[in-house]
């Protein structure tokens, strides 16, 4: 659908895709201390063919600061957090609370991305508002299944600007 203008009906409006996509490029910020996940996240999402920019933290805490621009790298909005839970400094339960209490920030859209599968973190974090919950090896090989549900999900959700 990229790059194609897809017409819909609704309430007998026509509505290009374009109306219905965020237009632009989106920001994904990646909150995780092992490099190696944001590297196979941008990799990942430069292969869905949508225009992504991903920003590293390597904690809640350095993530918070890149969301302040407080940090020599910022995101634009719109943009959507991918975040660990279990880090140094500042984990992503820390940052969920923060990110919650802050009246600029309490709006962004969060998905988790960790390797813990147990109930009680996946119910801790849905209860920080959290847009979904994912085990790291249960997204298939190389985070595949991050870049569909990525590039679905920011095709058909609008964002907060």
């Amino acid at each position: 659908m990229a790059g194609e203008a897809a017409h819909f009906a609704y309430g007998g409006l026509a509505l290009s895709g374009a109306t219905l996509m965020n237009e632009g490029s989106i920001d994904i910020l990646v909150i995780d201390d092992d490099e190696l996940t944001s590297e196979i996240i941008e990799r990942r999402l430069k292969d869905s063919h949508l225009r992504y920019r991903v920003i590293s933290a390597c904690d809640g805490q350095d993530g918070l600061d890149v969301l302040k621009g407080k940090a020599d790298r910022s995101v634009r909005s719109p943009y959507i957090i991918l975040l660990d839970l279990n880090m140094p400094r500042m984990n992503g339960f820390e940052f969920l609370e923060a990110l919650r209490a802050d009246a600029e920030l309490r709006d962004s859209v969060v998905f988790v991305l960790s390797t813990s599968d147990a109930d009680s973190d996946r119910s801790r974090a849905y209860h920080e508002l959290v847009a979904g919950y994912m085990v790291k090896s249960a997204i298939g090989p190389q985070f595949s299944k991050l870049a569909k549900l990525l590039k679905q999900y920011t095709e058909t959700i609008w964002l907060p600007n």
